[in-house]
Order: structure tokens, then C-alpha cells, then sequence
């Protein structure tokens, strides 16, 4: 499992003077060779006719932040074990990744998109990256064709590629359109920020209808960004994708203002460990990226190409489980009270996806109080949901569609 983290983000945009980048080239195809079962490969990957991929047509503002990527490197054969995704997972080594990715501003610069803000998500060349970066990019290109092609039309709810360019030093520089410069973790830390500053400066504690306000607009807003989170999920999945990196960092906001919520519209982003999960692909063979996802696939019991879908699936809705935790929680609590690894640590290692004996937990503990009354709404609602996604039994956990469904998610709180 490969797990994505901000190293840096600017929480600010202002305004830029732009400046054309003399060391770039003029395609946006990447050749790429790798070893497979000791035999060498080589494909050539282009872009669909629609991107724009001349290099003229870009300008490139300031560097806005920064990617970094940890691997798991080895599991432990000794120690605490626990179930995840049906197959059984032990304690593991975590390194960081070689592959480091930059984010620039930028606006197009030519053309009938002329002066539409974009942001550019660069990755190393194999000097710096290796041939990891490559294929990262790759498919993350791919990914995004792919389902930008789609008959059905474009998803809001996923970050759209404009294009992209390669330079002479082997960068890859793909282009989105800008769709904002948050993400559901910023939202998050934000929150939790100002619960932590207006308990230390009692502000509001006289109040209590504004309070109980304040509450209401919160819930509004964390189950409008899993709405829209999860139907892009569900576009994904209905395209024969997998995200495989879903998590805080990978879902983009427009707003984090809570009294926007109406107008708020939440993007994946972060497909470079996307899966192509059709039936022809999955007979073909394994992807280096995806190496790790059929391994435990196959330790599940999922052998036939039907049986890997499922599972692939079911994976994208475990780890789609962990970030309704991680919003029923941290935006409801003081700063640094719960963060992502503790969350899975609990629900994992602690609790071992016994979601019942965790809410019995959180009940003892007043800081988690606003967190347990949110997953309480509807009988439970949450919970219940929380519990669905995260079974330790991958061929009993819901669907994505199934999931927008859900009480919990149509509730008006």
C-alpha cells in the first residue's frame, strides 16, 4: 500500500508574474521500459489529440508546494496482525519514496482556454525519480484520458487534465485546471485549528444556538465533500478505474469557508497509482504499480479477473471508509487530539474493524464527543456505514453507489 502526504502546501494565492520556461520541449509522450518477470519492455505512451500539449501554450507562475510518497517496504512476519482487505497484513517498514513531486501555478496561455488558471504537477525526470517517476506519470496521464474520453461527459467531481508538457531534462509537467487550492486535509487542520483556539479563548461558550449553528454548517459541509468525493469515486469505478490513493491530501476543495457549503465542489485528484481494471487488463498480467494490489488480492482468495475487480473495488471503498473517519473526526475535534495514522491505528490495530467497540471507546472520552454525535445522526447512521466499508470481508463492503445512498449520506443534519 502506498500511502501520499503533503510535504508543503501554500495555503495562499496571490497574484504572480508569469515567465515562459526556456527548457521545455515540445511533446508530452513518455517512452517508458521496465522490467517484468525478467523481461524488458518498452511502450510509448501519447496523450489524446484533445490535451493541449505545446509547450508555447503554457505559462508557469510560482511553486506553490510539494509531494512526497512513503512505501512499504517490508512486512514483519512477527507481532500484532490484523485484517485488512481479507487478506491478513503485519506490522510493516515504511520508507520514504524516491519520487518527488512539485506544484507550480500557471494559466494557459494561448487558444480559446487563453488565461484559465491551471496548476502544474511536475515529476522528476529518472535522473531524479528513477523510472518509478516515469511510470507514475504516466499513468496518471492515461487515467485521466481515459476518462475525460468518456461518453458520458466530464465528472465535476474529478480534476480535469488540460494538458501538459515534457522538458529537456525529463520532467514531466502535467497541466490541470485549477480547481482549488485546498484540500480536504487543509479543510481539516483548519478546523481543528480554530475548535482548539476558541476553547482556549472561551469564544462562543455563552452562545449556544450560534454553537449548535456553527455544528449544523460543519456536518453540511463534511457530507457534502464525501458526496462528492464518493460520486467521484463512483465515475471512476463505473469507468473501469481504480484511485488506489485516496486518502485527506487526494481530494481538492474549492472552499473550506463552511458557510459555502452550497457552493462547495470537492475533486479527486492523485491518479498516478490508478488501476485500469477491465477484464482484458486483468488477464494480461500485473503492472509494476499495481503489484502490491493483486498480491493481497490474491492472499484474499481473488484469483479469477472477476474476483480481482471485486476486490480492487472493495479497496478503493476500505480506503474510502478511512477518510470518513478521518472526517467525522479530526474536523470535530481539538488540533492534535486524532490525526490520520492514529485513526487507522485504532480502527486496524486497536479494534481490529470492530467499529462498535471503537464508538464504545470515544464514548469515554469527552474531546471525541462532537465526533460521536455526528456519526450518531440517523440511529447511527455512521457508524453503521463506517462499519460497511470497513469489513474485513472485502466481497460484503458496499459499492461506491451504494455508499451515496446510504442514510447517512442523505441525511439532513
Amino acid at each position: 500500500m502506498i500511502l501520499v502526504s503533503p510535504d508543503c502546501l501554500s495555503t495562499s494565492y496571490s497574484s504572480m508574474l508569469f515567465s515562459r520556461n526556456p527548457m521545455l520541449s515540445s511533446h508530452l509522450c513518455f517512452t517508458i521500459s521496465r522490467r517484468t518477470f525478467r523481461t524488458k519492455t518498452s511502450r510509448r505512451l501519447c496523450v489524446a489529440s484533445s490535451l493541449i500539449t505545446s509547450p508555447e501554450s503554457f505559462e508557469v507562475g510560482r511553486l506553490i508546494g510539494s509531494y512526497g510518497f512513503m512505501n512499504i517496504t517490508s512486512y514483519s512476519a512477527g507481532g500484532m496482525d490484523f485484517e485488512y482487505s481479507g487478506g491478513q497484513l503485519k506490522l510493516q517498514d515504511v520508507g520514504e519514496g524516491s519520487v518527488k513531486i512539485r506544484l507550480y501555478e500557471g494559466r494557459i496561455a494561448q487558444g480559446s482556454l487563453r488565461g484559465t488558471p491551471v496548476v502544474f504537477k511536475v515529476y522528476p525526470g529518472q535522473r531524479a525519480g528513477g523510472i518509478e517517476a516515469d511510470m507514475m506519470a504516466a499513468n496518471e496521464l492515461n487515467a485521466h484520458a481515459a476518462l475525460q474520453s468518456s461518453s458520458k461527459g466530464a465528472c465535476q467531481n474529478l480534476l480535469m487534465l488540460v494538458g501538459g508538457f515534457e522538458t529537456k531534462t525529463g520532467e514531466q509537467w502535467l497541466a490541470f485546471r485549477n480547481g482549488g487550492k485546498y484540500s480536504a486535509a487543509d479543510y481539516a487542520k483548519v478546523t481543528s485549528e480554530k475548535i482548539s483556539k476558541s476553547i482556549s479563548t472561551k469564544e462562543n461558550s455563552w452562545n449556544h444556538f450560534e454553537q449548535e449553528q456553527k455544528i449544523k454548517r460543519r456536518r453540511y459541509f463534511v457530507i457534502k465533500l464525501l458526496q462528492g468525493a464518493i460520486t467521484g469515486l463512483a465515475y471512476m469505478h463505473y469507468h473501469d478505474r481504480l484511485h488506489q490513493s485516496l486518502g485527506p491530501s487526494s481530494v481538492v476543495l474549492n472552499t473550506i469557508a463552511e458557510r459555502e457549503a452550497p457552493y462547495l465542489v470537492p475533486r479527486l485528484r492523485d491518479l498516478a497509482f490508478s488501476v485500469d481494471m477491465r477484464i482484458s487488463n486483468l488477464e494480461d498480467g500485473l503492472g509494476t504499480l499495481s503489484e502490491g494490489l493483486w498480491r493481497r488480492a490474491m492472499a484474499a482468495g481473488a484469483s479469477t479477473p472477476m474476483e480481482k475487480r471485486a476486490f480492487g473495488i472493495a479497496d478503493d471503498i476500505y480506503e474510502a471508509g478511512l477518510l470518513l473517519a478521518y472526517l467525522a473526526f479530526v474536523p470535530f475535534c481539538e488540533a492534535g487530539i486524532v490525526d490520520t495514522l492514529s485513526l487507522q491505528r485504532l480502527l486496524e490495530n486497536t479494534f481490529r474493524l470492530d467499529v462498535e467497540a471503537m464508538r464504545e471507546y470515544c464514548l469515554a472520552d469527552d474531546r471525541l464527543e462532537e465526533a460521536v454525535k455526528f456519526l450518531d445522526l440517523g440511529d447511527r447512521a455512521g457508524w453503521q456505514l463506517l462499519q460497511a466499508m470497513l469489513n474485513p470481508d472485502f466481497r460484503k463492503r458496499p459499492i461506491a453507489e451504494a455508499v451515496l445512498k446510504h442514510r447517512f449520506m442523505i441525511a439532513v443534519v
